[in-house]
Protein backbone atom coordinates (compact mmCIF):
# COMPACT_ATOMS: atom_id res chain seq x y z
CA UNK A 1 0.00 0.00 0.00
CA UNK A 2 2.76 1.90 1.14
CA UNK A 3 4.97 1.27 -2.11
CA UNK A 4 1.85 2.29 -4.26
CA UNK A 5 1.46 5.60 -2.80
CA UNK A 6 5.58 6.10 -2.96
CA UNK A 7 4.99 5.20 -6.88
CA UNK A 8 2.06 7.08 -7.46
CA UNK A 9 3.45 10.59 -5.65
CA UNK A 10 6.23 10.04 -7.77
CA UNK A 11 4.59 10.21 -10.70
CA UNK A 12 2.62 12.62 -9.65
CA UNK A 13 5.64 15.20 -9.17
CA UNK A 14 7.33 13.74 -12.58
CA UNK A 15 4.26 15.44 -14.37
CA UNK A 16 4.03 18.27 -12.65
CA UNK A 17 7.87 18.74 -13.51
CA UNK A 18 7.47 18.06 -17.15
CA UNK A 19 4.56 20.53 -17.52
CA UNK A 20 4.46 22.96 -20.34
CA UNK A 21 6.00 26.71 -18.69
CA UNK A 22 5.75 29.95 -19.82
CA UNK A 23 9.51 31.45 -21.49
CA UNK A 24 9.88 34.92 -21.09
CA UNK A 25 13.83 35.18 -21.12
CA UNK A 26 14.05 38.12 -23.85
CA UNK A 27 12.93 41.14 -24.63
CA UNK A 28 10.50 43.54 -22.78
CA UNK A 29 9.28 41.02 -20.21
CA UNK A 30 12.75 39.88 -19.50
CA UNK A 31 13.76 43.53 -18.24
CA UNK A 32 9.92 44.18 -16.71
CA UNK A 33 11.05 41.18 -14.24
CA UNK A 34 14.32 42.55 -14.05
CA UNK A 35 13.05 45.53 -12.53
CA UNK A 36 10.72 44.21 -10.19
CA UNK A 37 13.00 42.15 -8.68
CA UNK A 38 15.87 45.14 -8.29
CA UNK A 39 12.97 47.58 -6.70
CA UNK A 40 11.81 44.01 -4.32
CA UNK A 41 15.18 43.35 -3.41
CA UNK A 42 15.66 47.15 -3.00
CA UNK A 43 12.41 48.00 -0.99
CA UNK A 44 12.63 44.31 0.99
CA UNK A 45 16.12 45.09 2.23
CA UNK A 46 16.24 48.69 3.48
CA UNK A 47 12.81 48.38 5.06
CA UNK A 48 12.35 44.90 6.57
CA UNK A 49 16.21 44.26 7.34
CA UNK A 50 15.65 40.24 6.78
CA UNK A 51 19.10 39.36 8.46
CA UNK A 52 21.31 40.72 11.63
CA UNK A 53 22.13 43.42 10.93
CA UNK A 54 26.04 44.73 12.39
CA UNK A 55 26.56 48.51 11.91
CA UNK A 56 30.06 49.04 12.95
CA UNK A 57 31.66 46.92 10.64
CA UNK A 58 29.36 48.92 7.59
CA UNK A 59 31.91 50.70 5.16
CA UNK A 60 29.25 52.51 3.83
CA UNK A 61 25.63 53.71 4.68
CA UNK A 62 23.30 50.56 5.32
CA UNK A 63 21.01 52.66 1.97
CA UNK A 64 24.17 51.96 -0.36
CA UNK A 65 24.65 48.65 1.37
CA UNK A 66 21.36 47.32 0.36
CA UNK A 67 21.46 49.21 -3.64
CA UNK A 68 24.51 47.46 -3.86
CA UNK A 69 23.18 44.24 -3.54
CA UNK A 70 20.08 44.87 -5.15
CA UNK A 71 21.99 45.46 -8.44
CA UNK A 72 23.75 42.43 -7.96
CA UNK A 73 21.24 40.12 -9.44
CA UNK A 74 20.60 43.24 -12.40
CA UNK A 75 24.19 42.06 -12.72
CA UNK A 76 23.97 38.66 -13.43
CA UNK A 77 20.97 38.99 -15.89
CA UNK A 78 23.30 41.17 -17.85
CA UNK A 79 26.43 38.38 -17.69
CA UNK A 80 23.78 35.86 -18.64
CA UNK A 81 22.63 37.90 -21.88
CA UNK A 82 26.17 38.62 -22.57
CA UNK A 83 27.26 34.90 -22.24
CA UNK A 84 23.87 33.97 -24.05
CA UNK A 85 23.25 31.83 -20.93
CA UNK A 86 19.63 32.24 -21.49
CA UNK A 87 17.90 29.17 -22.98
CA UNK A 88 16.94 29.57 -26.75
CA UNK A 89 14.47 26.77 -27.25
CA UNK A 90 11.16 28.15 -26.04
CA UNK A 91 8.70 25.29 -27.19
CA UNK A 92 9.64 22.69 -24.71
CA UNK A 93 10.36 24.48 -21.84
CA UNK A 94 9.00 23.33 -18.82
CA UNK A 95 8.58 23.13 -14.70
CA UNK A 96 11.82 21.62 -14.14
CA UNK A 97 13.97 23.28 -16.78
CA UNK A 98 12.42 26.53 -14.92
CA UNK A 99 13.45 25.51 -11.28
CA UNK A 100 16.81 24.15 -12.41
CA UNK A 101 17.24 27.91 -14.04
CA UNK A 102 16.59 29.60 -11.00
CA UNK A 103 18.52 27.44 -8.69
CA UNK A 104 21.83 28.20 -10.70
CA UNK A 105 20.36 32.03 -11.13
CA UNK A 106 20.22 32.53 -7.33
CA UNK A 107 23.56 30.11 -6.94
CA UNK A 108 25.87 32.72 -9.13
CA UNK A 109 24.43 36.05 -6.88
CA UNK A 110 24.89 34.31 -3.60
CA UNK A 111 28.54 33.78 -4.81
CA UNK A 112 28.95 37.11 -6.68
CA UNK A 113 27.12 38.48 -2.60
CA UNK A 114 29.84 36.97 -0.82
CA UNK A 115 32.94 38.22 -3.36
CA UNK A 116 31.58 41.93 -3.04
CA UNK A 117 31.89 41.51 1.03
CA UNK A 118 35.17 43.05 1.40
CA UNK A 119 33.56 46.77 -0.62
CA UNK A 120 30.95 46.45 1.82
CA UNK A 121 31.90 45.40 5.36
CA UNK A 122 35.24 46.20 6.98
CA UNK A 123 35.36 42.56 8.77
CA UNK A 124 38.53 40.14 9.18
CA UNK A 125 36.43 36.98 7.96
CA UNK A 126 34.60 38.17 5.06
CA UNK A 127 36.66 34.96 3.23
CA UNK A 128 35.60 32.49 5.62
CA UNK A 129 33.39 29.56 4.91
CA UNK A 130 30.98 30.58 7.11
CA UNK A 131 30.24 34.32 5.43
CA UNK A 132 30.53 32.09 1.79
CA UNK A 133 27.35 29.99 3.01
CA UNK A 134 25.21 32.58 4.74
CA UNK A 135 25.59 34.91 1.16
CA UNK A 136 24.55 31.49 -0.76
CA UNK A 137 21.62 30.31 2.27
CA UNK A 138 20.26 33.98 2.37
CA UNK A 139 20.54 34.83 -1.26
CA UNK A 140 18.32 31.71 -1.76
CA UNK A 141 15.96 32.11 1.03
CA UNK A 142 15.11 35.78 -0.55
CA UNK A 143 15.00 34.40 -3.92
CA UNK A 144 12.94 31.73 -3.56
CA UNK A 145 10.44 34.19 -1.66
CA UNK A 146 10.59 36.54 -4.94
CA UNK A 147 9.98 33.46 -7.22
CA UNK A 148 7.10 32.55 -5.41
CA UNK A 149 5.84 35.92 -6.28
CA UNK A 150 7.19 36.75 -9.41
CA UNK A 151 6.56 33.77 -11.28
CA UNK A 152 2.88 33.40 -10.88
CA UNK A 153 1.91 36.78 -11.41
CA UNK A 154 3.81 36.90 -14.61
CA UNK A 155 2.22 33.16 -15.46
CA UNK A 156 -1.18 34.59 -14.62
CA UNK A 157 -0.70 37.68 -17.19
CA UNK A 158 0.58 35.78 -19.99
CA UNK A 159 -2.03 33.13 -18.96
CA UNK A 160 -4.85 35.61 -19.11
CA UNK A 161 -3.54 37.30 -22.26
CA UNK A 162 -3.25 34.65 -24.02
CA UNK A 163 -6.90 32.85 -23.20
CA UNK A 164 -8.15 36.45 -24.25
CA UNK A 165 -7.05 36.47 -27.63
CA UNK A 166 -7.62 32.93 -28.11
CA UNK A 167 -11.67 33.50 -27.53
CA UNK A 168 -11.65 36.44 -29.41
CA UNK A 169 -10.77 34.79 -32.49
CA UNK A 170 -13.24 31.86 -31.77
CA UNK A 171 -16.17 34.29 -31.34
CA UNK A 172 -15.66 36.40 -34.16
CA UNK A 173 -17.09 35.69 -37.91
CA UNK A 174 -15.78 32.98 -39.83
CA UNK A 175 -12.41 33.55 -41.55
CA UNK A 176 -12.39 34.63 -45.30
CA UNK A 177 -9.94 34.76 -47.83
CA UNK A 178 -10.10 37.08 -50.76
CA UNK A 179 -10.25 34.71 -54.04
CA UNK A 180 -8.67 37.00 -56.32
CA UNK A 181 -5.70 37.03 -54.13
CA UNK A 182 -5.36 33.45 -53.47
CA UNK A 183 -4.23 30.95 -56.00
CA UNK A 184 -6.71 27.97 -55.67
CA UNK A 185 -3.68 25.29 -56.95
CA UNK A 186 -0.16 24.79 -55.49
CA UNK A 187 2.06 23.61 -58.67
CA UNK A 188 4.66 22.87 -57.04
CA UNK A 189 3.25 20.61 -54.55
CA UNK A 190 0.98 19.08 -57.04
CA UNK A 191 -2.47 19.84 -54.49
CA UNK A 192 -5.10 22.17 -53.93
CA UNK A 193 -4.44 24.80 -51.77
CA UNK A 194 -7.97 24.85 -49.86
CA UNK A 195 -7.58 21.23 -49.52
CA UNK A 196 -4.64 21.96 -47.28
CA UNK A 197 -5.44 21.15 -43.86
CA UNK A 198 -1.86 21.60 -41.93
CA UNK A 199 1.76 20.63 -42.71
CA UNK A 200 3.95 19.02 -40.05
CA UNK A 201 7.98 18.83 -40.40
CA UNK A 202 9.11 15.12 -40.67
CA UNK A 203 13.28 15.34 -40.34
CA UNK A 204 14.21 15.89 -44.98
CA UNK A 205 10.22 15.36 -45.36
CA UNK A 206 6.69 17.76 -45.07
CA UNK A 207 3.77 16.05 -44.58
CA UNK A 208 0.62 17.23 -45.75
CA UNK A 209 -2.27 16.25 -44.61
CA UNK A 210 -5.63 17.05 -46.49
CA UNK A 211 -9.38 17.58 -46.16
CA UNK A 212 -10.46 14.21 -47.46
CA UNK A 213 -8.66 12.29 -44.22
CA UNK A 214 -5.63 11.76 -46.52
CA UNK A 215 -1.76 12.88 -46.34
CA UNK A 216 0.82 13.15 -48.74
CA UNK A 217 4.68 13.37 -47.98
CA UNK A 218 6.59 15.70 -49.74
CA UNK A 219 10.72 15.65 -50.11
CA UNK A 220 11.20 19.40 -49.12
CA UNK A 221 12.16 21.21 -45.69
CA UNK A 222 9.82 23.44 -43.49
CA UNK A 223 11.71 26.68 -44.45
CA UNK A 224 11.07 25.42 -48.39
CA UNK A 225 7.75 25.19 -47.74
CA UNK A 226 7.26 28.48 -46.07
CA UNK A 227 8.88 30.07 -49.20
CA UNK A 228 6.17 28.14 -51.44
CA UNK A 229 3.41 29.14 -49.25
CA UNK A 230 4.50 33.17 -48.95
CA UNK A 231 1.75 34.22 -51.33
CA UNK A 232 -0.86 32.61 -49.86
CA UNK A 233 -2.58 34.50 -46.92
CA UNK A 234 -4.17 31.46 -45.80
CA UNK A 235 -1.21 29.79 -44.53
CA UNK A 236 1.00 30.35 -40.94
CA UNK A 237 3.77 29.01 -39.71
CA UNK A 238 2.64 28.66 -36.22
CA UNK A 239 5.94 26.27 -35.01
CA UNK A 240 8.97 24.87 -36.10
CA UNK A 241 7.19 21.50 -37.08
CA UNK A 242 4.05 23.10 -38.25
CA UNK A 243 2.19 25.00 -40.92
CA UNK A 244 -1.65 25.55 -40.83
CA UNK A 245 -4.34 26.61 -43.06
CA UNK A 246 -6.06 29.42 -40.85
CA UNK A 247 -9.14 29.03 -43.34
CA UNK A 248 -9.55 25.03 -41.45
CA UNK A 249 -9.31 26.34 -38.09
CA UNK A 250 -12.57 25.32 -35.81
CA UNK A 251 -11.43 26.85 -32.65
CA UNK A 252 -8.09 28.35 -30.39
CA UNK A 253 -7.94 28.01 -27.02
CA UNK A 254 -4.84 29.69 -25.10
CA UNK A 255 -2.83 29.66 -22.33
CA UNK A 256 0.47 30.82 -20.80
CA UNK A 257 2.73 28.65 -23.06
CA UNK A 258 0.79 29.69 -26.10
CA UNK A 259 -2.02 28.38 -28.32
CA UNK A 260 -3.73 25.03 -29.49
CA UNK A 261 -5.60 25.19 -32.65
CA UNK A 262 -8.70 22.67 -33.40
CA UNK A 263 -8.46 21.88 -36.92
CA UNK A 264 -11.74 21.44 -38.90
CA UNK A 265 -12.71 17.04 -38.98
CA UNK A 266 -9.23 16.48 -37.95
CA UNK A 267 -8.39 15.29 -34.06
CA UNK A 268 -4.89 16.47 -33.94
CA UNK A 269 -4.50 19.38 -32.11
CA UNK A 270 -1.73 21.92 -33.57
CA UNK A 271 0.37 23.79 -31.37
CA UNK A 272 1.43 27.65 -32.09
CA UNK A 273 4.37 28.18 -30.20
CA UNK A 274 4.69 31.20 -27.88
CA UNK A 275 7.07 32.87 -29.70
CA UNK A 276 4.64 33.06 -32.80
CA UNK A 277 1.62 34.32 -31.02
CA UNK A 278 1.96 37.92 -31.98
CA UNK A 279 3.09 37.14 -35.52
CA UNK A 280 -0.18 34.60 -35.35
CA UNK A 281 -2.20 37.23 -33.60
CA UNK A 282 -1.91 39.39 -36.37
CA UNK A 283 -2.16 37.04 -39.38
CA UNK A 284 -6.12 36.15 -37.74
CA UNK A 285 -6.85 40.14 -37.11
CA UNK A 286 -5.87 40.97 -40.70
CA UNK A 287 -8.50 38.19 -41.69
Amino acid sequence: MQKNILLKLKKNISNLLSQAYPFYYQGKELWLITVSLFFMTLLFGYFFEPFEVYQPEHKIGYFWITLIHSCTPVFIVFLFLSLKMFPRVKDNWNIKKEILLIAIFLLIVGIAQFLIRDVIYDNPNNWSLQYFYEEIRNTSLVGILFAFILVPINYHRLNTRNSTNANAFNTSKEITINSNRTPSYINELDVDSQNVLYAKAEGNYVELFLRNGSKTLKRLTMKRLENILDSYPNYIRTHRSYIVNINQIDSVTGNAQGYKLQIKNCANIIPVSRNMISMFDEKMNSH
